[in-house]
């Protein structure tokens, strides 16, 4: 048996993995330097968003086969849908890599490099994770979904627990605590996809995904159902949800933007793989794909009202969008998986920007009497931010208006009318009435986080150098940048970083864009 390779097909998951590569190489070459590591994570993201857009140009049914059987099958296939979903994640871990720019070319507690060499590790990890999302919407076969989901998995446990040095060991500890969990998770999953995979091959005599031939159908459901647990642990979709808001607090805020937009991309991708192979034989899997949207978007929104930490709130936003970007994957319509990734494309801008201002805020909590303040993400450091700082203030209210599907925010209405369309065409009543109270809920959550916007200011709010660090005020007395920022400037106050502002300003314009021009389905 023969493979067609065509490899350039493939361009948008090898560049990332060979900028890992060239990362690490780069690190035994130069030792002491971390830009040019980041140089080349940033040129090797771009490169394969780059390599997307050949297959955004395809027709419908068409796809960029690579790794082909004989009998036309490929083991991996990208469609324009896929190649949306690939676009997506590229962008978003550039986003992430700018974003923590400073943070991953920190110097260490002596003033030299970190001890762990975190740059270049970090830099390759997050490299080999995207690498592993932008493989999985276009797995062709099992073996291929299964790497795929853990190649963008594994990575990101150690993104979490490989903190700087210079952080107290209370916030270490934390860190290793939400790794551990998003560990444990990882492996669970795994298992639960494992047993799913296992099944289908029992079930239909292939590890293909192409439309099988179901041999055992009884043998088919039980495969949907581990399947869809699988990745539902990943998606953060409840009961499958507790490792979100642990991990979510506990790691860099980068990284927590990381888990948050592109690792949803891998999980929507698994979905849609599985979801297009069993929605044709069975409609077991799409009942349990409804129960879980149900689930998550009511308890998420619910459990979300009663945050008083934005990274927390932002966690449990998560487990509620979770359920709306599954809510058309449980119709048979042949457009379910174009709108569940144009609800994910609207969700992941907004909350990307959400998360960059958010770090921006944090990183504006002065030095100086430091004990008396919330901590710098809680949601009270955003009170009166309208009028103290209105330029991060109204781009965060255009994001949170597109989370909750609210005008001006016409691209977040769009998203959610879309999302909905596919269960209304079925006739899935009972589902159409839970996500239409979550529209009301979801309304709740992020209007509470406006009025705390628009409130009377608590204090004048200066900007100092970005940090990823959930509390600014939170450091060792061996940390010298802290100390020394403190020693010749008591209010920390120095410009926000030029890369943010510009990173607010892109994201802003896209939805502003999206708001003008809504595009509906992708």
């Amino acid at each position: 048996m023969s493979l067609e390779l065509h490899l350039a097909a493939t361009l948008p998951v090898l560049a990332p993995l060979l900028a890992a590569v060239v990362v690490l190489l780069l690190d035994v070459a130069v030792p002491h330097r971390r830009e040019p590591h980041l140089a080349v994570a940033a040129a090797g993201l771009a490169a394969g968003a780059v390599a997307t857009l050949p297959g955004l140009g395809l027709a419908a049914g068409d796809a960029r086969g690579a790794f082909c059987l004989p009998s036309g099958q490929c083991l991996y296939a990208a469609s324009r849908l896929v190649s949306v979903l690939q676009l997506t994640a590229l962008l978003a871990a550039l986003v992430v890599v700018v974003l923590a720019w400073r943070d991953w070319t920190a110097t260490g507690p002596d003033g030299g490099g970190e001890v762990t060499g975190r740059t270049p590790v970090v830099a390759a990890l997050a490299l080999g994770a995207t690498g592993g999302v932008v493989a999985v919407p276009a797995a062709g076969d099992l073996g291929t979904l299964l790497v795929a989901l853990e190649l963008a998995t594994l990575p990101t446990v150690a993104l979490v627990a490989l903190v700087r040095t210079t952080w107290a060991p209370e916030r270490r500890a934390r860190a290793v605590e939400g790794a551990v969990s998003l560990l444990t998770t990882s492996l669970v999953s795994f298992a639960l996809l494992a047993l799913g995979a296992g099944l289908w091959v029992a079930a239909t005599g292939t590890a293909l995904l192409g439309g099988p031939t179901t041999v055992e159908p009884a043998l088919l459901v039980l495969a949907a159902v581990f399947l869809v647990a699988g990745l539902a642990f990943k998606v953060s979709a409840v009961p499958f949800h507790s490792w979100t808001p642990i991990t979510y607090a506990a790691a860099p805020l980068p990284v927590t933007a990381y888990l948050a937009t592109v690792s949803k991309v891998a999980s929507l991708g698994g979905l849609i793989v599985v979801v297009q192979a069993l929605g044709v034989v069975d409609d077991t899997t799409l009942v349990a794909i409804a129960v879980l949207a149900a689930a998550s978007m009511t308890l998420g929104n619910l459990v979300a009202l009663t945050q008083t930490d934005t990274v927390r709130l932002l966690a449990w936003s998560t487990v509620a969008q979770a359920g709306w970007v599954l809510l058309p994957l449980a119709s048979l319509s042949s457009r379910a998986a174009h709108a569940a990734t144009s609800y994910l494309v609207v969700y992941v801008i907004a909350t990307l920007l959400a998360f960059v201002v958010v770090i921006a805020v944090a990183a504006a909590t002065p030095a100086e009497d430091r004990a008396g303040r919330p901590p710098a993400t809680a949601l009270a450091a955003h009170r009166g931010l309208l009028r103290t700082r209105p330029l991060l203030a109204l781009p965060l209210a255009l994001a949170l208006l597109a989370l909750a599907g609210l005008p001006p925010a016409v691209i977040g209405v769009v998203a959610k009318i879309v999302a909905l369309r596919p269960v209304l065409g079925d006739g899935t009543w009972w589902l159409a009435v839970v996500a239409a109270l979550n529209i009301a809920l979801g309304v709740a959550v992020y209007v509470r986080w406006l009025a705390v916007l628009v409130g009377p200011a608590r204090a004048a709010v200066g900007a100092a150098p970005l940090r990823d660090d959930h509390d600014p005020g939170d450091h060792e007395p061996g940390d010298r940048e802290a100390d020394d920022r403190e020693a010749h400037d008591p209010k920390g106050a120095t410009p926000t970083p030029a890369r943010v502002w510009v990173l607010v300003g892109v994201l802003t314009a896209v939805l502003v864009a999206g708001s003008v021009l809504p595009v509906g389905i992708v």
